[in-house]
């Protein structure tokens, strides 16, 4: 894919679109891909038996496709090998960046940076591509981990279903800024204001039985 073609937005369709607050919605490409970056859990929609199923994940992201790892006997990862021509999923991703508070409860809102992607999800049968679906799955934790742990060997890959979807159908919707408070309530004496919200990484504790010679890695420092 050419320079061009990779930063070009993402194209709306009519799923992609929301029904409310459509000018929070975005379709750059590297919003986008900076959102999905920068989270640790997705959510993975899709229909089992008739019903839908929600469940949290981690996922990695390798140029326009997102892998997602689990047991083989996991059933979206099953099903995602056995329907043709995939899983029908929409996998969400939220960032919460600020609590709003505003003078009325109903303005009460939150800040916040959010994708959803829809699509057809594979299972990943490449080894080689399932082993790099493995290395972007520990480097999105934490990036450079992969090349500081031992891999998964023959047992642990059969034991590990992957499936990938592509970032075709993709939107990004955020929120910032203040309460909108009614002009009728702004003389109010409550109190309204953003809290902020940011995550922290704490000091690294070492494992048990850890070598305690071992130096904190650069990359966990880096954090």
């Amino acid at each position: 894919m050419s320079d061009t073609a990779t930063a070009a937005p993402y194209q709306a369709t009519a799923r992609t679109v929301p029904t409310r607050s459509r000018e929070r919605a975005s379709y750059d490409r590297e919003l986008v891909h900076g959102i999905l970056d920068t989270a640790y859990v997705c959510h993975l929609g899709f229909v089992r038996d008739g019903a839908p199923v929600v469940l949290p994940t981690l996922y990695g992201r390798v140029g326009e496709r997102l892998y997602i790892h689990g047991s083989t006997g996991s059933r979206p990862l099953r099903a995602a090998g056995q329907a043709d021509p995939g899983l029908p999923v929409c996998l969400t991703v939220t960032h919460v960046d600020g609590l709003v508070l505003a003078k009325s409860a109903f303005h009460h809102s939150i800040n916040y940076r959010s994708v959803v992607v829809h699509g057809i999800a594979h299972e990943v049968t490449d080894p080689e591509e399932k082993r790099a679906a493995l290395d972007a799955l520990v480097d999105h934790v934490v990036p450079g981990r992969s090349l500081d742990s031992r891999p998964a060997n023959a047992k642990e890959l059969a034991a590990t279903a992957v499936i990938s979807l592509d970032l075709n159908e993709v939107s990004a919707k955020l929120r910032t800024g203040g309460p909108n408070d009614d002009p009728e309530d702004l003389a109010l004496p409550h109190w309204a204001g953003v809290l902020p919200l940011a995550p922290a990484h704490g000091a690294p504790l070492p494992a048990d039985g850890a070598y305690p010679e071992r130096a904190l890695p650069d990359y966990l420092a880096a954090l």
